[in-house]
């Protein structure tokens, strides 16, 4: 529960916000949990992660909610600096406790707003007493409500109703539950369960219907087939973005197109090289790779070409190898950047990376890198607001490209083109110009010969002439127990490393949300501490044997590793071709557009940081 971040952390010795019974805000007699030297800006982004973590996933609305919530304890920070501008407001006060001031705005804005968005707008039967536990916790009255005059409490309740206003007319359709009933899918429905795809347009979008639908945190969702999520976005109003008539502040162009001259072989390389990574997901196979830095990462932007680093600029030494199961790894980061149950999206998931980098032991908050260091509360205020600015604009660029270029995500695509037939051969059998290209050992024709008793296809004897892949063949019945594995399918059949209550997000493909969303963090907290490299030169995170929710694994515990920001944000985009649900071009773009998000956020952070931002 959401208590938890306010009492769980209180084993430390620093305070949180004023226990004084002078202010008429505060609870008399109370003495605030202890935060082990953390700030209240930090347990309420905490406290907001966990609410993410307790609804339906919709990463759109959640950056929203994060970077609102993030600006508003800025601007409570920044009244109390004479230089610093205020995003939502730019009032400035002075107070004999500054400390205890700021801290006192900050819990005001931060809760009013969350208990408006979570206990209102959606609709959380807990949220109330959650976030009235979080203030019990530091010692500060819900029921005080003033927003008149200069009490530090009142200017958090000013800045809160505010936000709570912007947030009716931003473009989001807030007043709506953010259900733009507007959007009508070109494609009607495909039923999961039954083999291909019948679309109109095999370049479009196509919800998906499903037996039992649940959200990426395991929440059922009423109905059974999808609703495009957030087709409005690239219409709310950004951070740092420039605004777009069409609704797509950053346009690369569109995705490959299947009969497109220009780009039909690249549509259909992207669907082989989605199945090629399917091929890859059988522990069985025996297959190691090395998954450290030595190997992985340092990529240039936009590409998979890294080799990794000679050494760790931190230490001077060289990265050690750690050998894991090819499988093990892909399965893994499929499911771990997924963000899926008990998730806190995307761009939560980066906060959480970033509140991981403040406790690392020896870190120093040092603006850029330089200079003294900072107090942890500036520190996070600072973060939060450029971060969040960074993760808001990405959903913005991406969620604007999604609704205008409205593309097909890889089950349509595959199912799609493997119904039709093979596209290589035009004198073999099953020929179909948009059809699956062939390829041995991946896509096939089943023939007489190949389905003939122990041979590659004697399972699909039926389905002579027809296109077989050789992919991951779905989730097993007892996913805690039992492991799927890799073989001849047929290609009508083919689905995503994903659960069957999930299948596929509700909403295009192009451009991956996850490669956007990353990449802009990545931007953000490089800038912020002043290198690429996380502190000590690696990151690490223990995804322990058998922790795998799709199907059993893995065998043993995967230990993912990354030297920078970059790395850790390339891999997050790439684990959505290995969890069956983009294909390439949707993550380059995706990462190309989110450095682009990420720069253009943070120098407009750091304009409000230094008050140059209102001249």
């Amino acid at each position: 529960a959401v208590t938890v971040i306010a009492v769980g952390l209180g084993l430390g010795a620093v305070a949180a916000c004023s226990s004084d019974a002078g202010p008429e805000y505060a609870v008399g007699d109370c003495t605030p949990a202890a935060l082990d030297g953390r700030s209240v800006a930090r347990v309420w982004d905490e406290t907001l992660l966990e609410l993410i973590r307790a609804v339906i996933p919709a990463p759109t609305v959640h950056a929203r909610n994060l970077f609102h919530t993030s600006a508003a304890m800025w601007d409570a920070w920044a009244a109390y600096d004479p230089d610093a501008d205020g995003y939502f407001v730019s009032e400035k006060h002075t107070a004999d406790d500054v400390q205890a001031a700021r801290e006192a705005a900050i819990c005001y804005a931060a809760y009013r707003i969350l208990l408006w968005r979570y206990a209102t707008v959606s609709d959380l039967p807990t949220a109330t007493d959650d976030l009235d536990a979080v203030m019990a916790s530091l010692c500060y009255r819900t029921d005080y409500d003033s927003t008149e005059g200069d009490a530090p409490a009142a200017l958090g309740n000013r800045i809160a109703a505010t936000v709570i206003e912007f947030g009716g007319t931003d473009g989001a359709l807030e007043d709506e539950r953010y259900d733009d009933s507007s959007y009508r899918p070109v494609n009607d429905p495909m039923v999961v369960d039954d083999p291909g795809a019948v679309m109109s347009d095999p370049n479009a979008w196509q919800p998906l219907s499903l037996g039992l639908q649940l959200s990426q945190n395991g929440l059922p969702i009423p109905g059974n087939v999808q609703t495009f999520i957030g087709p409005q976005w690239g219409s709310v109003t950004s951070f740092a973005l420039q605004e777009s008539p069409t609704g797509t502040p950053i346009d690369p162009g569109p995705p490959p197109r299947l009969g497109d001259p220009e780009t039909d072989a690249e549509f259909k390389q992207a669907a082989l090289e989605v199945l090629r990574y399917s091929s890859q997901l059988d522990p069985a196979d025996g297959v190691e790779i090395d998954t450290s830095p030595a190997s992985l990462g340092n990529n240039p932007l936009g590409t998979n070409d890294g080799t990794g680093y000679d050494q760790n600029p931190v230490t001077g030494e060289p990265y050690a190898s750690a050998t894991t199961l090819r499988a093990d790894f892909e399965r893994v980061i499929a499911e771990y950047w997924a963000d899926g149950p008990t998730s806190e999206t995307p761009p939560g998931h980066w906060n959480l990376i970033a509140n991981t980098v403040a406790d690392t032991p020896g870190f120093e908050r040092r603006f850029e890198g330089q200079g003294p260091e900072l107090d942890p509360l500036e520190w996070d205020v600072k973060t939060y607001f450029a971060l969040n600015g960074a993760t808001h604009d990405a959903a913005i660029a991406a969620w604007g490209l999604k609704a205008y270029h409205d593309s097909v995500r890889p089950i349509s695509m595959i199912r799609y083109m493997g119904g039709l037939g093979q596209s290589t051969d035009p004198d073999g059998p099953s020929y179909h110009g948009d059809g699956l290209p062939l390829e041995d050992g991946l896509v096939e024709i089943v023939t007489a010969e190949s389905s003939a008793p122990g041979e590659r296809h004697d399972h699909l004897g039926g389905h002579v002439g027809e296109v077989a892949v050789y992919a991951w063949r779905g989730a097993p019945e007892d996913p805690d127990t039992q492991t799927s594995g890799v073989g001849w399918i047929r290609a009508v059949d083919w689905v995503p490393y994903q659960r069957p209550t999930f299948v596929t997000p509700a909403f295009a493909g192009y451009v991956s949300g996850h490669s956007t969303f990353s990449r802009a963090a990545a931007e953000v907290l490089a800038s912020l501490t002043g290198t690429p490299y996380f502190p000590g030169g690696l990151l690490e995170w223990t995804v322990p044997s058998g922790e795998l929710i799709h199907e059993a694994g893995p065998a043993g515990d995967v230990v993912l590793q990354w030297a920078t920001y970059y790395d850790a944000a390339d891999e997050a985009g790439i684990s959505r071709l290995h969890g069956g649900i983009h294909i390439a071009q949707d993550d380059v773009e995706g990462r190309i557009i989110g450095a682009e998000v990420g720069a253009g956020a943070w120098a407009l952070a750091q304009q409000y940081f230094d008050g140059s931002a209102r001249r």
